[in-house]
């Protein structure tokens, strides 16, 4: 085996959005939900040229930019995971961490989107859609709002580049993309002994079955990141990563649970598809390891970007790696 993991060139680029808020907005306490529905909502409504053929799922799968941002499915000539319905969306919505549930007229709005591998050629249908959805309003009460900016982020380098201003209304092309190389200077910087993972939005794992409600263990965590890392970069990065994924999993086992503060916090969302309330629960707080983590570094940095678990593109599962307390 390896003396690390040697991630995929996974390439991710994240934004800053800030809306202008002309009209009280109420939002829930994790405003993902209504971030991403009201990004879908409006998306198909923009790009879908037959909604009625498509109510239950896109025609035309991912040759549409509704079906391959909210309805991912394996190509028909996949190598690998032909038949897996569960294929990572290329993008995350990564709303404020407050509760906070009422803005007022006058107010920012402001949240993050990670788009991933080609998922980076879509940035301008998240601008316009952005803008579409600030008449028809965000919310229980549909506030309207202005899209006022949207800014590109430099992966630890603090650089920043304007992606959009209304002041102008255009949409500059600025790449600060990050890749390999960064996830293993990031990964550089991070203890190898100990360390802590702060479970900042709710995040579902599942082990054997079931939704794991503490903890949680090392090596649960180690599997869904291996997974949620091979499906993007297969599917949105052209890349095939081939490791010993069995063996990671195992070795992760040596690695010891010394202190957990996590808890199980409910939510729930309004599903427009489902129509129904879909629970949305998941694992927040703090848990401390202790080990040989150096070989898994790597993983962990691109997991601060990518999340972790069920529902990221809710912004569920965003975690944060630190040194220990």
């Amino acid at each position: 085996m390896d003396d690390a993991i040697r991630l995929p060139d996974v390439r991710i680029a994240r934004y800053h959005f800030t809306l202008n808020l002309l009209e009280p907005v109420h939002l829930p306490p994790y405003k993902g939900s209504a971030l991403r529905g009201g990004f879908g909502h409006t998306l198909k409504r923009l790009v879908c040229y037959n909604p009625a053929d498509c109510r239950e799922r896109c025609r035309l799968g991912n040759d549409c930019v509704y079906g391959y941002l909210f309805e991912t499915a394996p190509p028909e000539d996949a190598e690998v995971l032909r038949n897996f319905t569960g294929v990572a969306r290329p993008f995350v919505i990564e709303p404020p961490l407050d509760r906070r549930e009422t803005f007022e007229p006058g107010e920012h709005l402001d949240f993050h989107v990670v788009l991933i591998g080609r998922g980076i050629d879509y940035l301008p249908y998240f601008v316009l859609v952005f803008q579409q959805l600030g008449d028809a309003g965000l919310g229980r009460t549909r506030g309207r709002f202005t899209l006022e900016n949207v800014t590109a982020l430099g992966m630890g380098s603090g650089e920043e580049e304007t992606v959009f201003d209304v002041s102008d209304g255009m949409i500059h092309n600025r790449d600060l993309s990050a890749g390999l190389a960064e996830w293993e200077a990031l990964a550089a910087t991070l203890p190898t002994n100990c360390l802590t993972v702060e479970f900042l939005t709710p995040t579902r794992l599942k082990h054997k079955g079931q939704w794991v409600r503490n903890g949680p263990p090392f090596h649960i965590l180690v599997k869904a990141l291996l997974g949620r890392i091979s499906s993007l970069s297969y599917f949105h990065c052209g890349e095939r990563w081939e490791t010993d994924f069995r063996g990671w999993i195992d070795r992760a086992q040596d690695v010891r649970l010394v202190g957990s503060g996590t808890g199980w916090v409910d939510w729930e969302r309004y599903s427009g598809r489902q129509k129904q309330r879909v629970r949305m629960g998941g694992l927040v707080g703090r848990v401390t390891y202790e080990g040989n983590l150096r070989d898994y570094l790597p993983l962990l940095a691109l997991g601060e970007l990518i999340h972790v678990g069920k529902g990221t593109v809710f912004g569920n599962g965003q975690i944060r790696v630190e040194s220990k307390e």
